[in-house]
C-alpha cells in the first residue's frame, strides 16, 4: 500500500527575489497570486501561485530566503533556483509519515509542523524518494 496522498498540493521552486518571481508567474506564464506570506519557522517568504480556477488546484509555491543561512538560501547556493520539491496534499500528515517510515523511508520531522497558510507538513528524505524531496501537505481546516 503507497501513501495515502490525495493530489499533488504544489511544486515548490527555490527564488532569490520573490517579487520578480511572482512577476513572472503571474504576468508572464498567466497565473494569480493566491497567498504570500512570510514564515519565519522555515526561513521563507512565499508565495502561491495558482493556475486555473477549479478549487484545490495544483500551484506553485515560490520560496525565497529570509536569511543567508535559511535552507532555501543553501538550497539556491549549491543548485541555483529552481525546482526545489514535491508537495503531495493528504488528509492526516501524522498517518501518511507513519506510513512512509513503515515502508523505511525516513521523514525530516519526528511531528509535523506549520506550513503554508495554516498546513501540517513533514517531508520525505530526498535519499529515501530517489532523490528528490517530497512534502506531505495536510490543508488547514483538516487538522486542529
Amino acid at each position: 500500500m503507497g501513501l495515502p496522498s490525495t493530489a499533488v498540493d504544489h511544486v515548490g521552486v527555490a527564488v532569490p527575489d520573490l517579487d520578480a518571481a511572482i512577476a513572472f508567474y503571474t504576468e508572464t506564464l498567466g497565473g494569480r497570486l493566491a497567498h504570500r506570506e512570510t514564515n519565519e519557522a522555515q526561513g521563507v517568504e512565499e508565495a502561491m501561485i495558482a493556475f486555473g480556477s477549479a478549487p484545490g488546484s495544483t500551484q506553485v509555491q515560490l520560496l525565497a530566503p529570509l536569511t543567508p543561512e535559511s535552507t532555501i538560501a543553501r538550497f539556491i547556493d549549491r543548485n541555483g533556483p529552481g525546482l526545489q520539491q514535491l508537495a503531495l496534499r493528504v488528509e492526516d500528515v501524522v498517518a501518511a509519515a507513519q506510513a512512509a517510515r513503515d515502508a523505511g523511508i525516513r521523514t525530516l520531522y519526528d511531528e509535523p509542523r506549520r506550513g503554508t497558510a495554516g498546513s501540517a507538513i513533514n517531508f520525505l528524505h530526498p535519499k529515501d524518494a530517489g532523490g528528490v524531496l517530497v512534502e506531505l501537505v495536510q490543508p488547514a481546516g483538516l487538522h486542529d
